[in-house]
C-alpha cells in the first residue's frame, strides 16, 4: 500500500486529484490530504471521500513545520503531491506576500522534511517521490506562434508566476544538490468541476446565471490554452507511475482559445442546456459582457508543447474542449448549492472589492 501526502488536496486540482486516485486505486492506498483550507479550499469537494478509512484530512498549512514534521513522524510517506498555492493573479497583485510565504518558504519547508525522512545511510530510500505541481506561467508570455517546451527559460510576469517559479527553482535545486527524487509538472488552464468562481469559466457560469456583468479584460483575445481537469489529474498519476527524478512535464489541453471565445461558447452552451421556461436562460446574453481596463502584467498567450510527456509517458489529452465545457457546465448547474455558498461567503467582499467599480 502507498501512502500519498497531498497538500492542498481540498483545492480545484487538489480535490480532484484525490478523486482520480480512489477511481484508480481504492482500497490499495492511503492518502493524507493536509489544507489550509483559505478561501479556495472547500471541503465539501471531498464530501464522498471522507466515508473511506483510507482517507485522512489534516488542516494545516504546508509552511507550518511542526504539522508536516508530524505527518512524516506519523506515517511513512512515499509520494508527495503538492496542489498546495496561492494561485489568482489578481490577487496577487494586490498582495505578493502571502504567494511568497506558500509558494516559495512552503516548499522549501516540505523539501526539507521530505529529505529528513526519506534519506538512509546518505541515500534517498528507493520508491519514493515529490512532485511540485507548477504552471505555464512562470515561462512568461507567448507571441502568436511558438510554444512552451520545458527547455524555455523561465521569465513570469506577476507576482504570483514569480512565487511559483522560485518553487520551482527550489526543487530543481534539491535535485541538482542532494539528487532528491523529485518532478515538476507544468499545465496549461485547468476548467472542471469544483473550480473556485474568481476564475473565468465559474465566473461566466455564475454571473450568466444570476444576470450580473461579465468582466472582461482589455479586448478580451487573451489566448490559454485549456486543458480538462481530469485530463490533467490522469497525467499526474501517470508521472508519478513513470516520470524520471530532476524532470520537467509540460501538460497541455491543445485547445488554445482567446476568453472572449471562451466567454462566448460558455453563453452559447447556457442558452442550450438551460429549458426554455428557466428564468434564468432569458439572463444569459452576450450584453452581460462589459470591457474593463487590463490587468497589471496580463500575458497575452500561453501555449503549452506537450510532447515530452506523450514519447516519453505515453500521456495525451483525451477531452475535447466542446466536450469538457458542457460537462462542466452540467456539473455547475447540477451543483448550484456548492457555487451559492461559495459567492455568498468571503468571496463576495472580494468580488466588490476587484470589480465594483469597475462594473
Amino acid at each position: 500500500m502507498k501512502t500519498y501526502l497531498i497538500t492542498g488536496g481540498a483545492g480545484f486540482i487538489g480535490s480532484n486529484f484525490i478523486h482520480h486516485l480512489f477511481e484508480q486505486y481504492k482500497k490499495d492506498i492511503l492518502v493524507i490530504n493536509l489544507d489550509a483550507l483559505t478561501y479556495a479550499g472547500n471541503i465539501e469537494n471531498l464530501r464522498d471521500i471522507t466515508k473511506y478509512e483510507n482517507y485522512k484530512f489534516i488542516k494545516g498549512c504546508i509552511c507550518d513545520k511542526s504539522i508536516v514534521n508530524k505527518i512524516f513522524e506519523t506515517h511513512d510517506i512515499d509520494y508527495i503531491v503538492n496542489f498546495a498555492a496561492e494561485s489568482h493573479v489578481d490577487r496577487s497583485v494586490k498582495d505578493p506576500t502571502i504567494f511568497v510565504k506558500t509558494n516559495v518558504l512552503g516548499v522549501q519547508v516540505l523539501l526539507d522534511i521530505a529529505k529528513k525522512y526519506w534519506t538512509e545511510e546518505n541515500r534517498f530510500k528507493k520508491d519514493k517521490k515529490f512532485l511540485q505541481i507548477s504552471t505555464d506561467e512562470v515561462y512568461g508570455s507567448l507571441g502568436e506562434v511558438g510554444f512552451f517546451t520545458e527547455k524555455t527559460s523561465l521569465d513570469p510576469h506577476n507576482p504570483y508566476a514569480a512565487s511559483k517559479a522560485g518553487g520551482d527553482l527550489l526543487v530543481k535545486a534539491y535535485y541538482d544538490t542532494y539528487k532528491m527524487p523529485v518532478m515538476i509538472s507544468r499545465c496549461s488552464n485547468n476548467y472542471g468541476p469544483y473550480q473556485f468562481p474568481e476564475k473565468l469559466i465559474p465566473l461566466v457560469i455564475q454571473n450568466c446565471l444570476t444576470g450580473k456583468k461579465i468582466p472582461v479584460y482589455g479586448d478580451g483575445k487573451n489566448i490559454r490554452d485549456w486543458l480538462y481537469v481530469r485530463d490533467h489529474c490522469n497525467a499526474l498519476g501517470i508521472i508519478l507511475e513513470k516520470g524520471r527524478a530532476g524532470e520537467v512535464y509540460n501538460i497541455g489541453g491543445n485547445n488554445e482559445r482567446q476568453n472572449i471565445e471562451v466567454i462566448n461558447t460558455i453563453i452559447q452552451f447556457l442558452q442550450h442546456l438551460l429549458p426554455p421556461r428557466d428564468i434564468r436562460r432569458k439572463r444569459v446574453s452576450k450584453e452581460l459582457i462589459t470591457y474593463i481596463s487590463d490587468r497589471k502584467g496580463h500575458d497575452r498567450r500561453y501555449a503549452i508543447n506537450a510532447e515530452k510527456i506523450k514519447r516519453e509517458l505515453a500521456w495525451f489529452s483525451s477531452t475535447d474542449f466542446d466536450e469538457g465545457m458542457k460537462h462542466t457546465i452540467l456539473w455547475y448547474l447540477e451543483n448550484e448549492n456548492w457555487l451559492e455558498n461559495i459567492v455568498n461567503g468571503e468571496y463576495a467582499t472580494y468580488y466588490k472589492k476587484m470589480y465594483g467599480n469597475l462594473l
